[in-house]
């Protein structure tokens, strides 16, 4: 009831207002069943247009730190992502992957759209990365079609580290469903959801139009991170 509440009262009006999104190819979202859609990280908003501009209630992974961030801010997060139906993910692996799965399978079994971010986390510099592989395990496992979107320059109106984004125009292209069931029953196979995540990246660069690279964005946010670390400490 929140979620209708925010996307067609309280929120959606203001964000169609101020940054006029452009949809391409929204017939290619089913009318009803399970989907996953799989979609390029270039901004915190992200999460907010894509919802935003899909007709069905759409389930979304968060990551756990919007969960447990202490003070004000962080309870005004939480309280958000609970009431628009966001589920936590702990992007540590092991355990915490497992758990993130079993949501996500929990969410199609339903017959619901379950959107993902196959490269794990932002863009560090409006790159497409590596995709994770539990976009495919997901995809298998649940034995359901894939639909890949592409965000345009929403790193634009809220680059990293903007809290609040400034008004312009973002884009949303959303490619036709890819089916994987050739694949079906080989989800344990680690060379079969390579494969199909490398698929679904690659219909995310063509539709998205980004330089793709082929290591995991996280890995170059630590490289950052630490090269920052580094400097901070010469210039002490």
């Amino acid at each position: 009831m929140f979620y209708w509440l925010l996307k067609r009262v309280l929120v959606g009006p203001a964000l169609w207002l101020f940054f006029r999104p452009h949809v391409e190819g929204l017939e290619n979202l089913p009318v009803d069943g399970p989907v996953i859609l799989a979609s390029n990280h270039l901004s915190f908003s992200d999460s907010f247009f894509l919802p935003l501009v899909v007709p069905r209630h759409t389930t979304f992974m968060a990551k756990s730190e919007y969960f447990e961030t202490p003070g004000l801010k962080g309870r005004l997060t939480a309280w958000f992502f609970r009431n628009v139906g966001a589920t936590p993910v702990d992007r540590s692996g092991g355990r915490a992957s497992e758990a993130a799965l079993r949501t996500g399978l929990r969410v199609l079994g339903g017959g619901q759209i379950f959107g993902i971010y196959p490269e794990g986390t932002r863009s560090p510099d409006g790159r497409l990365y590596r995709g994770r592989t539990g976009v495919a395990r997901l995809a298998l496992e649940a034995r359901v079609p894939v639909i890949p979107v592409a965000m345009i320059d929403t790193e634009k109106v809220q680059p990293p580290g903007q809290v609040i984004p400034k008004p312009g125009r973002i884009g949303i292209r959303i490619g036709k469903p890819l089916d994987f069931s050739r694949y079906y029953g080989l989800e344990t196979d680690r060379f079969v959801l390579r494969s199909v995540t490398d698929e679904i990246m690659y219909e995310l660069m063509k539709l998205s139009g980004q330089e793709y690279v082929d290591i995991y964005a996280s890995s170059v946010k630590g490289r950052m991170a630490a090269a920052a670390a580094a400097h901070a400490r010469a210039a002490a």
